[in-house]
């Protein structure tokens, strides 16, 4: 069977390591390994309150030729920790350096869990030593990474993509951890993404923002921005493919599948966000302006009363109507059309007669599509969403504060 996980592409290493921060005892520290360096790129959240890792990551970015290497954890965000938090990310970098044999500055480092709590950094570094001795090339090292990312995820989330860049195969693989606190802003919780291509620095970083941008960016579970969320890429450059250096149609290929496999990893974690049963697109079409667009898109999927509607297979139109009626965006009332699937429920302003039963087999549905046309233009933009469940609350009621 084909390696379906982050070591797909040429010249990644990973692994995942139990130290004993999650008390389920379940993998909590991963690594990710390039030997021979790697460019990289990178989105970060953009709250105003962003954890120890992102600081480190962004000085670290900057002056980064290649990179060797990011080491994860899951259970504590390392968030909201102060300077002690800042050191301890330097020091899970710089344990994974020694491990490995390179710079500190050329490992990432990110956390994700619970937040305000300081790691507890022996338990880390037994990780970091443990994972480091089981790196491997292996499906299954790049599944135990996957697995030791989780937080409330229920599964594993990973994408493989192939693509022929001037007559080599190239490889793109991703996972990403996420199931609550969605609605990223440059930033997709934790999202890493290996590649063998051969590329410059600013074009991967030009076509992860743009990925980013039309996938993951277009998700949100609960309008919840993170103080974590990052996105890394690491391009190891053995593909052999002659190097992408500019804009070129070998760059659009790349980005294409790149894209591809982002919109492949935000339905899956919309698939598998907390509580949900179910996923819906909603597409805005007939805006006056991209802005519009997006922001009517992301009404109608952030609104808990559609969310709760999508649960119980309700179609109701209303809901939809009163979401992108509320959030200042140009629109014609008597051009306001909304679909549900194929099914025109409301058009040019007024209610249409439709099949109920057949509607609500439409919203029933484990994905489907909520269209609406504001009628103010010709600029469309989409947001994915997932229903609201008792689970939801549970879940949030339950998780340790």
């Amino acid at each position: 069977m084909a390696n379906e996980t982050i070591t797909a592409p040429r010249g990644f290493w990973a692994a995942g390591a139990a130290c004993g921060i999650k008390k389920s005892g379940n993998l909590d520290l991963g690594l990710i390994v390039c030997p021979t360096g790697a460019k990289a790129a990178a989105v970060f959240s953009t709250n105003k309150i962003v954890a120890a890792p992102i600081m480190v990551n962004k000085a670290y970015i900057v002056g980064s030729r290649t990179v060797n290497a990011v080491v994860v954890n899951s259970g504590n965000a390392n968030a909201c920790t102060g300077s002690r938090g800042v050191l301890n990310a330097l020091k899970m970098c710089s344990r994974t350096a020694e491990q490995i044999g390179t710079d500190a500055w050329k490992v990432f480092v990110a956390s994700t869990g619970i937040i305000g709590v300081q790691l507890p950094m022996k338990k880390v570094i037994t990780g970091i030593h443990a994972a480091a001795a089981k790196l491997s090339a292996s499906a299954s090292a790049g599944l135990d990474f996957a697995t030791a990312i989780m937080t409330t995820d229920t599964r594993p989330k990973q994408a493989v993509r192939r693509v022929d860049v001037s007559g080599c195969e190239v490889t793109i693989a991703g996972t990403i951890k996420g199931a609550g606190m969605i609605g990223p802003n440059m930033a997709t919780t934790l999202s890493f993404i290996t590649t063998d291509a051969a590329i410059s620095k600013p074009l991967l970083g030009r076509a992860l923002k743009q990925a980013i941008g039309d996938s993951l960016n277009k998700l949100t579970v609960d309008g919840h921005q993170s103080t974590n969320d990052t996105c890394i890429i690491l391009a190891s450059g053995l593909a052999g493919n002659r190097p992408i250096t500019s804009q070129c149609p070998r760059y659009k290929s790349f980005a294409k599948v790149l894209a591809e496999s982002c919109d492949d990893l935000a339905r899956q974690m919309a698939h598998d966000a907390e509580g949900a049963t179910r996923i819906f697109k909603v597409v805005v079409n007939g805006a006056a302006t991209k802005a519009d667009a997006a922001k009517a898109a992301r009404a109608v999927a952030d609104y808990p009363l559609v969310k709760c509607a999508v649960h119980g297979g309700d179609p109701n139109w209303g809901r939809i109507i009163c979401a992108v009626g509320s959030v200042g965006v140009r629109l014609n009332p008597g051009k306001l059309c909304c679909r549900l699937d194929d099914i025109t429920v409301f058009k040019n302003g007024a209610p249409r007669k439709f099949d109920a039963a057949k509607a609500s087999r439409v919203v029933s549905q484990k994905e489907h599509t909520i269209t609406v046309d504001l009628g103010a233009g010709k600029v469309s933009d989409f947001c994915y969403g997932c229903d609201l469940s008792a689970e939801y609350v549970s879940i949030n009621a339950d998780y340790h504060t």
